[in-house]
């Protein structure tokens, strides 16, 4: 079975400096691989045609997992893109996701502050981009809290606002695992990564369905608020239609706006 992409981002927010876009998934960010695939930085030079012929130049400041959804910050020049940055590079960010978990946390506020690092600094790896917790890793902190809990077919499951209080890569998808909170659908950690393999080698099929429920995992950017040019700005979206079907009792993982897209021809 091929992998459903979703290409419609739509624009959240825009100034002379940056633009602020939804980011559906399993859209990627960048190019990856010299793979010929829509991107997210594709859609936005296109949509930025004009300004670009008048110097623009976008830069993504935030990136997201290709099967994380929501929002990401777009610089349109190359002064805005250092700016930019340096606030996230100073941690003068809020950052909010919300993910749904397979389990009930017991807790309804905890912290997880294991380093993490790639699986593959330790030994041989199958998997070069999956990261394992271990104290020789790099500082790694994100905060949780319970937004409620819910019963789908008789699993446990429950919607879990993150805060991710440093950047590291997969670093919420890889503290909810070792916490024993695994996303839903998520290839990478819901168990030892072979899963992941296992959609590489076959695609997505009724088997991964039965255990991983949604073709993509429940990871959504839901907010950013940062100061800009003395002015606090606050941006906040609400989950996509897959994750909000899933949460009323739905696993199909459908999304109308999707177009097919071999597995072959993506990078996770």
């Amino acid at each position: 079975m091929s992998l459903q992409v979703v290409v419609d981002f739509s624009v959240v927010d825009e100034s002379a400096d940056w633009l602020v876009v939804d980011k559906p998934a399993p859209l990627i960010v960048h190019p990856a691989n010299r793979k010929p695939e829509p991107t997210l930085l594709g859609g936005i030079e296109r949509l930025l045609a004009f300004e670009m012929e008048n110097g623009a130049k976008p830069a993504i400041v935030n990136r997201l997992d290709r099967d994380t959804s929501g929002l990401v910050l777009v610089a349109k020049h190359t002064l805005a893109a250092r700016e930019l940055g340096m606030i996230f590079e100073r941690r003068e960010v809020e950052k909010e996701y919300l993910a749904i978990v397979t389990g009930w946390p017991e807790e309804d506020e905890w912290t997880n502050a294991q380093s993490i690092l790639r699986e593959g600094e330790l030994g041989p790896a199958a998997i070069w981009v999956r990261q394992v917790t271990h104290p020789t890793g790099r500082e790694c902190l994100t905060r949780f809290k319970v937004e409620h809990r819910f019963e789908i077919g008789g699993r446990r499951h429950a919607m879990v606002r993150c805060y991710p209080e440093t950047g590291r890569m997969h670093q919420i998808r890889v503290h909810l695992a070792n916490d024993g909170f695994p996303i839903v659908g998520d290839k990478l950690y819901s168990g030892d990564g072979s899963e992941y393999l296992e959609w590489m080698r076959d695609g997505w099929t009724p088997e991964l369905q039965k255990r991983l429920l949604l073709p993509r995992h429940a990871l959504h950017a839901s907010r950013l608020s940062l100061m800009w040019k003395g002015r606090m700005m606050d941006w906040r979206i609400g989950l996509p239609a897959d994750l909000e079907a899933f949460a009323r009792g739905d696993v199909s993982g459908h999304d109308p706006r999707v177009i097919e897209w071999s597995r072959h021809d993506v990078a996770q």
